[in-house]
């Protein structure tokens, strides 16, 4: 569904992304750990047409990802994107800021718009929040409602770029679980994380990624049970030393 081949990403003169290649089948979860500033987030962002990439190519469903072409919009509706922070219009109610993309971008009915947007706010564990005002949720609830209104235009895939890293610990499992659900309902997802549990428990595979370089990828039980390079054995070690992250059994392993 989606293939990365030998991308190449420039800021000025720095190259934040040098020849990363992978591929995503269709209903797999991929999860990208790393430290911070190793192009984890850039790459998504690449996929989803937000940035423009200098080398090599990327492809969803057979097209090539241009953010100079028309029908980039297009794509970005069949690969949703759900950012750290929540990005909710404060001015419109939990059950509109869901309606708005299908009604200004697929041009739905309200009707129909309302009828999905309630049944996937149902799905987020928020149905009885449609009424309610961004600011009057919790972190972990604003998030809820930001995955329903990427759900809401209907994606082939979704991208998740640290979507717990701004909540306070006690509401991440809530976004979670909630991803979980996705992942055994069958959607593709590509997961930038620091949750080693969660990708202990949902992804497929794993990429660990240092310095602009897919250092290793591979199943969770090889590269979180079994790293073969130094740099994601240490960097595994470090992120275990850090109370916030939960010790998943593949981690403690190397812990």
């Amino acid at each position: 569904m989606i293939e990365i081949n030998d991308v190449h990403k420039r800021f000025g003169p720095v190259e934040v992304l040098k020849g990363v290649s992978f591929n995503v089948k269709q209903g797999e979860v991929v999860c990208l750990i790393g430290p911070s500033g190793s192009g984890k987030s850039t790459i998504l962002r690449c996929i989803n047409g937000l940035e423009s990439y200098q080398g090599g190519e990327i492809r969803v469903l057979g097209q090539r990802v241009d953010n100079q072409q028309r029908s980039i919009n297009d794509l970005r509706r069949q690969v949703g994107m759900v950012f750290q922070r929540f990005n909710l219009f404060p001015h419109r109610s939990v059950l509109e800021n869901v309606m708005e993309g299908p009604i200004h971008v697929n041009g739905e009915a309200r009707a129909v718009a309302e009828k999905r947007a309630k049944s996937l706010l149902d799905l987020v564990g928020l149905g009885e929040k449609i009424n309610a005002w961004p600011q009057q949720l919790s972190g972990g609830q604003q998030q809820r409602v930001a995955i329903a209104r990427t759900l809401a235009l209907q994606p082939k895939a979704i991208l998740f770029d640290e979507p717990t890293s701004a909540l306070d610990p006690e509401l991440v499992g809530e976004v979670l679980q909630v991803m979980r659900n996705l992942a055994q309902e069958g959607m593709t997802m590509i997961v930038v994380t620091h949750e080693m549990q969660f990708a202990s428990e949902v992804a497929d595979r794993v990429c660990f990624l240092h310095s602009g370089n897919i250092v290793e990828q591979g199943t969770t039980d090889r590269v979180l049970g079994n790293p073969q390079e130094p740099r994601t054995r240490d960097f595994l070690r470090r992120v275990l030393r850090e109370p916030a992250i939960h010790h998943c059994e593949h981690c403690r392993k190397i812990a």
